[in-house]
């Protein structure tokens, strides 16, 4: 089990707490922290399922680099954390 946790800022927009939920790829413990949580779903991903391009995600401190396929490998106990990539100049 991993357990997902999204910024503040993110909650702000839409409703959603830390979950505990299974799955061994970000995509899968995304897919199981969405599955009752359709709305936080459609905030992060955008409708081809992709990490949309002002979101980003970081397990166990490091930031995801498969932004499509969210094939990054978490491990038992992990940590997956969803925020809002911060841009400007």
């Amino acid at each position: 089990m991993a357990r997902v946790v999204f910024t503040q800022n993110l909650q702000r927009h839409v409703a959603c707490p830390p979950a505990v939920v299974p799955g061994d790829t970000v995509r899968e413990v995304l897919d199981a922290a969405f599955a009752a949580n359709p709305r936080a779903r459609s905030y992060v991903l955008d409708d081809q399922g992709e990490l949309r391009v002002h979101m980003v995600v970081f397990v166990d401190g490091e930031q995801v680099r498969d932004r499509a396929g969210l094939s990054d490998a978490v491990a038992p106990g992990g940590e997956v954390y969803v925020m809002q990539a911060l841009s400007g100049g």
